[in-house]
């Protein structure tokens, strides 16, 4: 039976939701049949406040590992964050202070702690290793990698061909991952499609100056609510830290073809599960869409939550009611409304919400506001189905 659960587990592990495993499934397969313990790693820039479901898809994967029985770590990249990794920007990405590293990880635990077990991971920060290194340390660590590599890659390309500045920290990024892999002595790399070649780094490292083989495991970047990659600045992300009826109302604008991956990668349930919805999603979408509402929101928040949030979003949906549950918002005077909306984590920029104002997307007891507006308490509703108590705390 335990070596049932156990086959289960790496199948799991080699076939959910991996998009790639260099160098090979079936010798990443053999490692973890021997018995031995791997060492696995996934490494994180705490370059934002909040972490989204595109986050989960990669914590679910090392969680596998962790159920496995293996050494894991979550890795802090308290230092990689001073230089920012550009692998999917077509723009340096503006640099961070120690001090807006460290405020930016303070939710990240908490957050994180929805999807992984900490009894079973370890946390670590790769200041430990990179901070000590010295000028020749860093000649040596270089000469492992040549810049014809890093320039080649698409968006590198890009920019230059366009005449954007290439700052060379941005250069030291891989390299500095790749000593995060060698100093962890990692077996698996675990990260996004867009992270390989930095962890390719890692792989090199290893081979160089320890003789090893190591791994790669990528896992698919989770598409956001309008089909492009989640993120902030795309401003469609369903944030681990959503209110249960956000994050419900969110995935229920999900596109209807982006409902499988979604079941696949951002919920837990089974594979049989998983392929039972595949089967009805054509005939029955917003059913399906429901239960995938449904089970992300439990397994973020739990089953109890997930149910009032399914009864509100019927209720102000589908029977065109204002929910008898909505979350106060306190301001104070006549504070500004897109202000107040990123303040609270509601929208993820003012611009944001200057564009819903022009898209008659906010209002006010029913009465269309513009983004300086906010002199009066109310119910404030943002799109079709998002309500806020607008209270005074004067």
């Amino acid at each position: 039976m335990l070596y049932s659960i156990q086959m289960d587990i790496i199948n799991e592990i080699l076939n959910r939701g991996t998009a790639n495993v260099i160098s090979g499934k079936e010798a990443l397969e053999k490692e973890l049949n021997s018995g031995r313990k791997l060492n696995i790693y996934l490494g994180i820039d705490p370059t934002s406040t909040k972490l989204h479901l595109g986050h989960v898809v990669v914590l679910r994967k090392i969680e596998q590992f962790a159920d496995a029985g293996h050494n894991v770590t979550l890795l802090i990249g308290d230092y990689t964050s001073l230089i920012g990794d550009t692998s999917d920007k077509e723009a340096e990405r503006p640099a961070l202070t120690v001090e807006e590293i460290n405020e930016n990880f303070k939710t990240y635990k908490k957050q994180a702690e929805k999807v992984l077990d900490f009894s079973k991971v370890k946390i670590r920060y790769n200041s430990e290793w990179l901070k000590p290194l010295d000028y020749e340390q860093l000649i040596k660590l270089t000469k492992n990698f040549t810049l014809g590599d890093f320039i080649s890659r698409e968006l590198i390309k890009k920019r230059l061909n366009e005449g954007k500045s290439i700052n060379l920290s941005e250069v030291l990024y891989p390299v500095a991952q790749g000593y995060d892999s060698y100093s962890m002595d990692t077996d698996v790399q675990v990260g996004g499609t867009d992270q390989t070649f930095n962890m390719q780094a890692g792989r090199t490292l290893q081979k160089n100056w320890r003789n090893k083989e190591s791994y790669v495991l990528t896992v698919p970047i989770l598409e956001g609510t309008d089909g492009r990659k989640m993120s902030k600045s795309f401003g469609n992300a369903i944030w681990i830290e959503d209110a249960p009826s956000d994050m419900y109302a969110k995935v229920m604008a999900v596109n209807d073809n982006l409902i499988e991956q979604y079941f696949l990668l951002a919920t837990d349930g089974s594979m049989k599960e998983v392929k039972k919805m595949a089967g009805l999603i054509k005939d029955e979408p917003m059913n399906s869409k429901k239960k995938l509402a449904l089970t992300i929101v439990g397994e973020i928040h739990g089953a109890e939550e997930a149910k009032k949030a399914e009864e509100n979003f019927e209720n102000r949906v589908q029977k065109g009611e204002i929910p008898t549950e909505i979350e106060e918002i306190l301001f104070k005077g006549e504070q500004k409304l897109e202000d107040l909306l990123v303040e609270k984590n509601i929208v993820s920029s003012k611009s944001d919400v200057k564009r819903l104002g022009e898209q008659r997307g906010l209002t006010i007891d029913d009465k269309k506001v513009q983004s300086s507006d906010i002199t009066t308490e109310g119910i404030l509703r943002i799109g079709k189905n998002r309500y806020y108590k607008l209270t005074s705390s004067n």
